[in-house]
């Protein structure tokens, strides 16, 4: 089978049945070879003509696929499916989804070089805050005017006047992005969801290791959706027991919403409330109460006990850390940025009146946290680039840096995974008040960089 070839996008169209019996007949080493002297950046599989796959015979074209991009370090995914096959393959790869899905062709061309001299505005909605911020950076590189929105009742109103748009971009996914652990909700809180029964296998399925690392940027409120839970063991007691107290040395807050105890032991939830836990029916308790949500840690942060050293491999990390802030900046703003100093040292601001901070964390074969200060005229504008109007409301202000820091913080991971260094990255951590953010980092030395974006003050901080 021949690939066809648009622009710098090649695409193999397969037809009928694609099971592992069949697979191999229809796509082959040699036929993979043939793209190599094809001067392309993408190689896709087209499903348009398939009438039934199953993942025997998905994994026979993905293999294929992934050594060509090892060799030829070119984008490799599936494209041309509905909605129920998107689904379908998500649910075969799960967490090892490590290749694009493109809704169409036309979609997966956007994501090439080839257009950037026709820039398109794409309305683009993702429920991964990760894959949004990927997909935003991506559009952005290649000269397009991404319309970002966040929340699904949104995108289903603007996709009701298709005319404002070239293109929509929805049952989409960037390989090698996406953070699946957990959802930034309103007022800077994470939310786990669990279900089913619960026993010692919770201790293997939960990403501690995230959950650490999130509190280390910030977050001090942790809310597990529980709706779904059917009964937990003393397994996952003792678990959630622990979580609770290693918490604590953070002064985070953990909270419960729609656990049941009707197959549950009553003394169960007892204990989990010793252990400082608090349990709520339901979510719209917290996440629409803001006096609560405060009190909560939802929009504040303490800074921890622990101080951790910067290491050398860190500091080497440096200057591909500020490129992919300033270049993200100066691409946002069409403003380019002028170093100003750099010193290692704590966290210094010398004024935190009209300004906004984030900080995003990454951990993996290396980890440590980049944290940034931005005047709010530059964050307000990076909004409205995102959202494609202006506004004052600083709740979609923060909402928008958050996706912008996100951004930064792919940048950051794709840099170091072209290093083979495997991390991931936190949901970003926003601050209305600088001065909340200083409480966190007190105890962090750090890589403080100052720059200047057309006379407006910029922090750039790589700590740990």
């Amino acid at each position: 089978m021949r690939a066809t070839v648009k622009g710098r996008v090649a695409v193999f169209h397969p037809q009928g049945f694609l099971d592992g019996n069949n697979a191999p007949s229809f796509l082959t080493i040699e036929d993979i070879k043939a793209t190599e002297g094809l001067n392309i950046d993408m190689l896709l599989v087209s499903l348009k003509k398939v009438i039934f796959f199953n993942k025997n015979g998905l994994d026979v074209f993905i293999r294929l696929l992934i050594n060509i991009r090892n060799q030829k370090h070119i984008s490799v995914g599936l494209c041309d499916y509905d909605t129920p096959k998107f689904k379908t393959i998500q649910t075969f790869y799960g967490s090892d989804l490590n290749f694009s899905l493109f809704r169409t062709e036309k979609i997966a061309e956007l994501f090439v070089a080839t257009n950037k001299s026709d820039p398109k505005t794409v309305l683009l909605y993702n429920e991964d805050p990760s894959q949004r911020s990927a997909m935003a950076i991506e559009l952005f590189d290649y000269g397009h005017n991404p319309i970002i929105v966040q929340s699904k009742k949104e995108f289903d109103e603007k996709k009701r006047n298709p005319d404002l748009y070239d293109a929509i971009i929805e049952d989409t996914y960037l390989g090698l992005f996406g953070q699946k652990v957990a959802t930034r909700v309103t007022g800077n809180a994470i939310i786990y969801t669990i279900s089913n029964f619960l026993d010692a296998e919770i201790g293997n399925s939960f990403n501690i290791a995230y959950h650490n690392n999130s509190l280390n940027v910030g977050f001090r409120l942790f809310i597990f959706d529980a709706y779904k839970v059917v009964s937990m063991n003393i397994h996952a007691l003792n678990f959630f027991t622990k979580l609770a107290s290693s918490a604590a040395e953070y002064n985070a807050t953990i909270c419960f919403v729609g656990m049941t105890f009707e197959k549950t032991p009553i003394t169960f939830k007892n204990d989990l409330e010793d252990a400082g836990i608090i349990f709520f029916d339901q979510m719209e308790d917290i996440l629409k109460n803001k006096e609560l949500l405060e009190e909560l840690g939802g929009s504040s942060a303490t800074a921890s006990k622990q101080t951790r050293a910067l290491t050398k491999a860190l500091v080497n990390e440096l200057p591909g850390f500020i490129d992919a802030t300033v270049s993200t900046l100066a691409m946002m703003t069409n403003a380019k940025a002028t170093k100003e100093s750099m010193n290692i040292q704590p966290l210094e601001v010398k004024e935190s009146q009209n300004q906004y901070a984030s900080s995003i964390g990454f951990y993996g074969d290396m980890d440590g946290m980049i944290i940034l200060i931005f005047p709010k005229t530059i964050a307000k504008k990076a909004c409205e680039l995102l959202i494609g109007e202006e506004t004052d409301n600083e709740e979609a202000i923060l909402d928008s840096l958050a996706e912008f820091v996100n951004i930064i913080g792919g940048r950051a991971k794709t840099l170091l995974g072209e290093k083979k260094n495997r991390v991931d990255i936190t949901l970003p951590r926003t601050y209305s008040n600088v001065n909340a953010l200083l409480e966190m980092a007190q105890n962090k030395k750090g890589v403080q960089v100052d720059l200047s974006f057309e006379g407006s003050h910029f922090t750039f901080f790589l700590t740990r």
